[in-house]
């Protein structure tokens, strides 16, 4: 009589692991189109930043190229990056770095 063999489970590594846990990112970019203001009143609007908050993002947008003004889910960064789009603004979605 033999004894059934064991069952091989594989498990998954480290990175596939950490990689669900990272959160989502919504990044703004430079443009030549907005003016610095108007980026500064999105953030305030939408975001609700305080004004020094706001101009400090925005300061980074247009010295850095972009900046990351959020973070979270995939569906609230999702929807974040939607409603920057809906103010004229260019943003991207992006998964956090860990």
């Amino acid at each position: 009589m033999s004894t059934p063999a064991p069952l091989e489970v594989e498990e998954p590594v480290a990175d596939e692991l950490t990689a669900t846990d990272r959160p989502w990112q919504t990044v703004v970019w430079n443009d030549p189109v907005n003016l610095m203001s108007y980026v500064t009143f999105v953030f305030r609007q939408y975001f609700g930043f305080t004004e020094k908050k706001a101009e400090k993002l925005m300061l980074q947008v247009h010295h850095d190229g972009r900046c990351t003004v959020s973070s979270g889910s995939r569906e609230e960064m999702e929807r974040d990056v939607q409603a920057m789009h809906e103010y004229g603004l260019w943003a991207t979605l992006e998964r956090a770095e860990g």
